[in-house]
């Protein structure tokens, strides 16, 4: 008596993966029909699908757009958030770290210009521990502006334009402030400043009334000069920096190459604060 031994192949009549077909598989996709074995199911609205039909839905369905070429930022801003989130956790931090670290590692003054130009960013994430509404009101005006700005540039663009703001304040202060080695400047006052240089650019471009956003910038770029810790220089330098970081957006020609004009204007702002900063240093 012979005995028969099972074959590890399914039979014929046995639906198998079309990836996969040592792998019985009898679950079908909801779109095109074909066997999916557990590796290859995809949850759909209803049922499953395979992934080959995913790919080309994916592929297929057209990708929105902001108003400036940036994929389109729906819900929450998020990176508004997790700008505040950062702000909010190195102000613990300043607290918590013994022996003022934080302040001392990572704020801006002239003197570090040179040798350590990263503070230059660094320090639009530190805040006056002296002065609670400092990191309080900065963050407000962030979430307004971060609202209303991120949605239309886009989350890249706007993290870009947020960024090179604050570097555009700390060289501010370092273009229209004496040398003053222990003069420390923290705050994303700075950044905030772009901020309501980007909006205006933009509502310009737009054609949106702009009269109520002079009257805030005056406002707030006035307080400066009537405050003396607040650094009146590092305000200017934002603003007019998120200005033409904004610009640099909001004016390139559309078409297939409007992303990579963009990064090119982007990247010739950063380049002239690079420049500017070292004529400051080399003058001494």
């Amino acid at each position: 008596m012979s005995y028969g031994i099972p074959s590890a192949e399914p039979s014929a009549d046995i639906p198998v993966c079309p990836r996969h077909p040592d792998r019985p598989s009898y679950v079908r996709c909801q779109r095109c029909g074909r066997p999916a074995c557990p590796e290859c199911q995809r949850a759909a609205a209803v049922g499953f699908q395979c992934i080959d039909c995913v790919n080309e839905q994916k592929r297929t369905t057209p990708t929105y757009r902001s108003p400036y070429g940036g994929a389109l930022a729906v819900g929450r801003p998020l990176v508004t958030f997790v700008i505040i989130g950062l702000c909010a956790l190195v102000y613990v931090l300043q607290w918590v770290v013994p022996g003022d670290a934080v302040f001392q590692n990572f704020a801006f003054a002239n003197v570090f210009a040179e040798n350590e130009p990263w503070r230059m960013l660094t320090s639009a994430f530190l805040h006056s521990t002296g002065f609670l509404l400092h990191i309080v009101l900065n963050m407000y005006t962030l979430w307004i502006f971060g609202q209303a700005l991120e949605p239309l540039l886009g989350r890249i663009r706007f993290l870009a334009v947020y960024l090179i703001s604050a570097v555009g304040g700390s060289v501010g202060f370092l273009l229209l402030t004496p040398d003053r080695p222990l003069v420390g400047v923290v705050g994303a006052s700075g950044a905030i400043f772009g901020l309501f240089g980007a909006m205006l650019v933009v509502q310009r471009h737009r054609g949106g009334e702009t009269k109520q956003l002079w009257v805030l910038i005056a406002i707030n770029g006035a307080i400066g000069f009537f405050v003396p810790s607040i650094a009146w220089q590092a305000h200017l330098g934002g603003l007019i920096t998120g200005g033409l970081a904004a610009a640099a957006i909001a004016y390139a020609p559309r078409g297939k190459n409007q992303a990579l004009l963009q990064a090119g204007g982007l990247a010739l702002v950063a380049g002239l604060l690079a420049v500017v900063t070292w004529f400051r240093v080399s003058a001494g």
